[in-house]
């Protein structure tokens, strides 16, 4: 089993920036994939990126040239760097870990950009 715990949400003008983690723990397999997902009210949760195991990124393009996902192995942690923030950015964001066709999902983590 593998638990997924974020934090780092909150408030924060347009412009602005805010960082999430997301620490995972308990039975993981080395290669893994770890990413941020998120879903604002009536709409369906997607992708904001990905990191694989050796680091490898995969970013929507909403978010590209914003957002910068990077990930701490010896810390099972991932992070994603969100900066210039737009209200359309407004969601809750969700860790996902990935592993031996697995996923496992966190529990959210609120963001709100004003305008």
């Amino acid at each position: 089993q593998v638990q997924l715990v974020e934090s780092g949400g909150g408030l924060v003008q347009a412009g602005g920036s805010l960082r999430l983690s997301c620490v995972a723990s308990g039975s993981i397999f080395r290669n893994n994939v770890m990413g941020w997902y998120r879903q604002a009210p009536g709409k369906q949760r997607e992708l904001v990126a990905e990191i694989t195991s050796s680091s490898r990124t995969n970013y929507a393009d909403s978010v590209k040239g914003r957002f910068t996902i990077s990930r701490d192995n010896a810390k099972n942690t991932v992070y994603v760097q969100m900066n210039s923030l737009k209200p359309e950015d407004t969601a809750v964001y969700y860790c996902r870990l990935t592993s031996l066709n697995r996923s496992y999902w966190g529990q959210g983590t609120q963001v709100t950009v004003s305008s």
